[in-house]
């Protein structure tokens, strides 16, 4: 990927960032959605636990004022005065759709920084990832009523899962934009952190995520996942298969002689 993409992935030791950088509102239109499907299939490489250097944890951001001002408008009207305007708006949906379950399903942590605006198709992306993160200023919206349509990228589906339906109708009916804390009590957002030293804050959150034991976070997400989709009952279970296997790992192994020797906490993971 060429580090003048518009969604671009920047090395940070065990990290892989992920970077939107469209200025002047990081607006998402055909590059954008090419890059990103690009990066996707990238970082399922970059993650796998067969790689000697994987990334251990993903972080995305953006550079500018805002994270996103949303879709460029002209895409959609391209879409819709074109010809077979119902198949190719479902094989959008379906495209980017699949670019969700990739961040989903990808077998690290995923972290979200978001700094400023963050409008339908990047706040769609961000609760495609583990960890939401907001500057203070933060705020996020699903305006896609102005437009005639609603969100598709995952959105109302993941809100859901995440505030409950009676949230989810409504950040979506009013198009309205709400700020961090008001999504951070509804459980959208995970923490919001202070404007300043943002972005040098969401770093270091992702670098300590990436610091953990990677097999054990991937099945964390495994678990949880089956718990969102199937049920407390169907994640117990895959537990002895997903946990049992943790027992021949190197990260545990050395976990339990760190601990006996040292005391908690002084363990060092390698993600193997």
């Amino acid at each position: 990927m060429s580090d003048t993409a518009p969604v671009r992935i920047e090395p940070d030791g065990d990290l892989a960032v992920v970077v939107l950088d469209n200025p002047p509102l990081n607006l998402f239109d055909q590059s954008v959605f090419d890059a990103l499907e690009a990066v996707a299939g990238e970082l399922v490489g970059l993650t796998d636990p067969a790689n000697p250097d994987r990334a251990r944890a993903v972080l995305v951001e953006a550079r500018g004022k805002v994270v996103s001002g949303g879709v460029d408008v002209t895409f959609f009207r391209d879409i819709a005065e074109g010809p077979e305007p119902e198949q190719r708006g479902a094989e959008l949906w379906a495209r980017l759709l699949e670019v969700a379950h990739t961040f989903e399903d990808l077998p690290v942590p995923t972290v979200f920084a978001a700094h400023g605006l963050t409008l339908t198709a990047a706040f769609e992306l961000s609760l495609a990832c583990d960890i939401l993160l907001a500057a203070e200023k933060a705020s996020f919206g699903l305006v896609e009523i102005v437009v005639g349509l609603t969100p598709s990228m995952g959105g109302p589906q993941r809100l859901a899962e995440r505030a409950g339906p009676a949230r989810a109708r409504e950040l979506i009916f009013t198009g309205e934009r709400y700020p961090a804390a008001v999504l951070e009590r509804w459980n959208v957002v995970n923490r919001v952190l202070p404007d300043e030293g943002f972005a040098a804050a969401a770093r270091e959150y992702a670098h300590r995520v990436a610091a953990g034991p990677t097999v054990a976070h991937a099945a964390t997400k495994q678990l949880v996942a089956a718990t969102v989709r199937d049920g407390a009952r169907a994640a117990d279970a895959l537990v002895p298969t997903v946990s049992g296997a943790l027992f021949a790992t190197d990260d545990l192994r050395g976990a339990v002689a760190s601990f006996l020797t040292d005391g908690p906490g002084k363990a060092t993971y390698a993600g193997r």
